[in-house]
């Protein structure tokens, strides 16, 4: 019987999309809700595992551990892209990955989420109502304001959107930036420093990897408006924390809206947690019920097709 597990199930929830009970004949399956101490110890437990189905980039199932598991045969995503995943030692190790469909409007309508509540003072009215305050910030409007989006993609795009329905002027930048996309949208091109410079709300939503890490360090924080806010709900890695967490705290920036970070999850002691000027939220971007009914019914689907041999959705 092929021993799988299911990682990452931070929320404790596969079983509410997975009926293990019908699967129980089939697959000898063990659910993973804690994050592993280390790539050491996600070794020791994983070893006799022949399948892994994975979130998109939480466990990092690096070229270490990929050699470690002797018994890996599949190795399944939610998504079709996980930077997480050594893909070359997969493929070294004639492993095969596959990957899932997913919703991407999840993750535009929680940015929105953080530009409201970053904009109209969210957290701290909601605390302060719950110690007996009543009305203590001037929140600030978002019609007629800049909104600077770093990506035009999928996401950006449609935050654009939202934004053009907010009365934003909305500017938009990235290496590979389609102009045809820009007059489609009604979007004003722009470089990026003329972005940081002007834009009331950046917006981040671009690929993580080597092409924009720290694309936002002190250096662009000292560009931007004092009352500007910047948003990231993309790869934790574009943004320079410890530069980010002196902005914040020095006021640099009037704030940020931050849902991915470089360790995740984020420690307990992290100085982002005790920032005040700082909306964060558990990386929760795709995090819905419809995503996860996509991501473990197909993660099934695909399971089965690999050992039929003749796997779908293959990651390559």
């Amino acid at each position: 019987m092929l021993k799988v597990a299911i990682l990452d199930d931070y929320q404790n929830v596969s079983q509410e999309f997975i009926d293990l009970k019908k699967l129980s004949g089939k697959y000898e399956i063990k659910v993973f809700s804690e994050p592993f101490t280390d790539e050491d110890d996600a070794i020791e437990q994983l070893i006799d595992f022949e399948a892994l189905l994975i979130m998109r980039e939480r466990t990092k199932i690096t070229e270490n551990l990929i050699y470690k598991l002797k018994k890996l045969k599949f190795i399944i995503t939610s998504g079709m892209r996980n930077k997480a995943i050594d893909l070359k030692a997969a493929k070294k190790r004639k492993i095969i990955v596959t990957g899932t469909e997913i919703n991407v409007n999840p993750t535009c309508e929680l940015t929105w989420a953080l530009i409201l509540g970053l904009a109209r003072n969210i957290k701290l009215e909601i605390d302060n109502m719950y110690q007996g305050y009543w009305q203590t910030t001037v929140g600030v409007e978002l019609k007629g304001k800049i909104l600077g989006l770093i990506g035009l993609g999928k996401v950006g795009s449609q935050v654009a959107k939202i934004g053009k329905a907010f009365g934003m002027q909305v500017m938009a930048w990235s290496e590979n930036l389609s102009l045809d996309k820009c007059k489609e949208l009604d979007v004003l091109p722009s470089s990026k420093e003329d972005l940081i410079q002007n834009a009331d709300f950046i917006s981040i939503h671009v690929q993580g990897g080597e092409r924009y890490k720290n694309c936002f360090t002190l250096k662009e924080f000292d560009k931007m408006k004092k009352t500007s806010f910047l948003i990231n709900t993309s790869r934790g890695l574009i943004i320079n924390e410890d530069d980010l967490i002196i902005a914040l705290s020095t006021n640099v920036i009037a704030g940020a809206g931050i849902d991915v970070y470089e360790k995740e999850p984020l420690p307990a002691n992290h100085k982002l947690r005790f920032i005040p000027n700082a909306l964060l939220l558990p990386h929760i971007g795709y995090v819905t019920a419809e995503n996860y009914s996509i991501f473990y019914k197909q993660m099934i689907e695909n399971l089965e097709a690999c050992e039929k041999g003749k796997p779908i959705r293959l990651i390559e």
